[in-house]
């Protein structure tokens, strides 16, 4: 007899997806506020990491130019790595996550696409007024200024030349934004098929995944939205070229993560057919 577990081997994952899909879809629904707090609090950690990995930079920079300056990127990437790490254990919501969560639930009829994108808007929402929380601290402060901020506004020019860069620099940034969704979304794969039951390997699995796309440069939508709002509180922005960057990693990130990760995944694990076939009933 075929083993089913073998056949199926993530059907603990969908599972486990599809249960956190409900808890989502009736907060976002009669308690939208809350959720937007959870939210909020996603944003705050993505910030508050984020100027935590340009501080790493400019620290390293300031030593010395060439090895030091690539020695400060690496330490900056494990640094902002934990950032998800964080988001996961506080019981945040990220938009890049509930991407994969929400396709899941829709290939298996578990959502409608209006709540799928009640919990998607909210949840950007939340993480752009964390973010901007965390905008409006750094603007108040020095820690934006000198080094750091020349750092972060680097990073911000070199972000917006993909979209004035024409056709061959959109093709760029919506590849990057597939990858570092693609890269987020594998390490919730491997937290949640529970096949990992260690913290310590979890947060390994969920650092790693944020070094990679941070270290190589991937385009992360929400990450974007925070450091371009600190920038721009800062020392203002190009907002047409700062929307267009977001709205192709946006479409990037959902490519990666939703349907990479979340709609392969669902389909790979999907064992309805086969149970049907074998006059059996599909496990829930």
């Amino acid at each position: 007899m075929t083993d089913q577990s073998q056949l199926f081997p993530g059907k603990k994952f969908i599972s486990t997806v599809l249960d956190a899909l409900e808890t989502k879809t009736a907060m976002s629904g009669g308690l939208a506020r809350v959720y937007l707090m959870r939210a909020a609090m996603a944003g705050a950690l993505i910030g508050l990491m984020y100027v935590t990995y340009y501080t790493v930079i400019a620290t390293f920079a300031s030593i010395g130019d060439g090895d030091l300056v690539a020695i400060g990127r690496i330490v900056g990437a494990l640094v902002f790595g934990f950032a998800l790490v964080f988001i996961y254990y506080s019981k945040s919501e990220l938009l890049t996550s509930n991407m994969m969560i929400v396709s899941i639930g829709a290939y298996y009829r578990r959502t409608t696409p209006l709540k799928a994108l009640r919990i998607l808007l909210l949840c950007y929402g939340g993480n752009f007024v964390g973010g901007l929380a965390i905008a409006l601290l750094v603007f108040g402060s020095t820690l934006g200024d000198g080094a750091v901020g020349e750092q972060m506004s680097e990073s911000v020019e070199h972000k917006l030349a993909f979209v004035s860069g024409g056709l061959a620099g959109w093709t760029d940034l919506f590849i990057r934004a597939v990858l570092c969704n693609f890269m987020i979304n594998l390490a919730m794969l491997l937290v949640y098929n529970g096949l990992i039951t260690g913290d310590f390997t979890k947060s390994l699995v969920m650092i790693m995944s944020v070094f990679i796309f941070a270290f190589v440069g991937f385009e992360h939508s929400v990450a974007n939205t925070v450091l371009f709002t600190i920038v721009g509180l800062h020392e203002g922005i190009d907002v047409g070229l700062a929307l267009g960057n977001i709205g192709i990693v946006l479409v990037g990130n959902f490519v990666g993560g939703g349907l990479l990760i979340g709609w392969y995944y669902a389909y790979a694990n999907d064992d309805r057919k086969f149970m049907r076939r074998r006059g059996a009933t599909p496990a829930q």
